[in-house]
């Protein structure tokens, strides 16, 4: 089995998540080349073939021109998956370069079971095992479904890559989103509500026991799409990655994009009334009880401390 993965550089970076690419290669024990727009000396470190085309020419993100560029490097190495992360970069050029291929692409896959990839149904209520019927495959993944592998002190053979393809649409730089509200990433202790709080005024649980612990209270993102706690509080993929002392997952089943947001946090405390909730398999400690009976005893018991 050969995997062509394509890394990511952005904002004059080469992002990790190349990593996480190298850990799924990994796993499915995989043959691995891998596709960069970038620079020399930001290069990921693997034993292979790196193809390199030149950032100042292509920029970060031109989609005809990348596109050009994988048709190419697909051509010379016939891959059988072409894996992407499941980014914005992913989102926008592994379809384009699905239907250039005329082959099947599977979105957002968190594991393989079974021969299938597995991937989320339902905003991520249900998983569902999926399989290709064409060939060659494109892929994204998950960010933090696959664990990432750490560089190892080896730099791959580059190979330089160019195309004169002539884009339709030009890269213009990055807008920082505007900031507002809270910052997660710096609080030492956070509380999370999930869709197990039941209603919309039982976030006021949530923010009591937040503030009785010195922290701050966030959400997943069922929470926050339901608009019962306002987006700049919300953990996860599509919200803000956290990294604190304690996190207390109060009823969050534990969708691979709420994990991925806090999987760096130190201390885990999951309360769910499902003890076998995916959330169950991080947390340090698990409480199966009724959060509604137990948050507010536990927000008495610490105030009376």
């Amino acid at each position: 089995m050969k995997m062509l993965l394509v890394a990511e550089y952005r904002d004059g970076k080469l992002l990790a998540n190349i990593n996480e690419l190298l850990g799924f290669a990994a796993e499915m024990s995989a043959d691995i080349a891998v596709f960069l727009v970038g620079t020399n000396d930001l290069l990921p470190k693997f034993q292979g073939q790196l193809y390199l085309a030149d950032v100042g020419k292509h920029l970060e993100y031109n989609p005809d021109s990348h596109k050009a560029l994988l048709l190419q490097v697909v051509e010379k190495e016939l891959p059988d998956f072409i894996v992407f992360s499941h980014s914005s970069y992913g989102w926008d050029l592994a379809p384009r370069l699905a239907f250039a291929l005329g082959v099947s692409q599977i979105s957002e896959v968190v594991a393989v079971a079974e021969g299938c990839f597995v991937i989320p149904a339902c905003n991520a209520k249900l998983r569902r095992q999926v399989k290709s019927l064409s060939l060659r495959t494109v892929l994204t993944l998950q960010v933090g479904a696959f664990s990432a592998i750490d560089n190892p002190d080896t730099l791959p053979t580059v190979l330089p890559i160019d195309t004169d393809e002539v884009p339709h649409a030009h890269f213009q730089g990055y807008e920082a989103a505007a900031q507002g509200g809270v910052d997660l990433t710096k609080a030492g202790i956070i509380v999370s509500a999930g869709r197990g709080i039941g209603k919309p005024e039982n976030v006021a649980i949530i923010s009591a026991l937040a503030k009785a612990l010195g922290g701050e209270y966030g959400a997943s993102r069922p929470v926050v799409d339901a608009q019962w706690v306002e987006h700049n509080r919300q953990v996860g993929t599509t919200g803000q990655s956290v990294a604190p002392k304690l996190y207390v997952a109060c009823g969050i089943s534990g969708a691979i994009q709420h994990l991925a947001g806090m999987k760096k946090s130190e201390f885990v405390v999951a309360v769910n009334t499902d003890r076998d909730a995916p959330i169950s398999e991080i947390a340090d400690v698990l409480v199966v009880a009724d959060l509604k009976q137990f948050i507010p005893a536990l927000t008495e018991k610490i105030r009376s401390l």
